[in-house]
């Protein structure tokens, strides 16, 4: 991720950090997904590993 770069983001908070309201969708855009995801992938925008 570098400066000018286009996220999509969700809302979401995170209660520790104060003014944090939002998440960003891995794996659309300009976001990379999570590699070597096995479970929850699709909320980090990771393909079906081959069996």
């Amino acid at each position: 991720l570098q400066e000018h770069s286009v996220v999509l983001i969700r809302g979401g908070r995170v209660k520790d950090l104060p003014g944090v309201r939002y998440h960003t969708v891995r794996g659309t855009l300009d976001t990379s997904g999570v590699g070597e995801r096995r479970q929850g992938r699709s909320k980090y925008g990771a393909k079906r590993p081959k069996s």
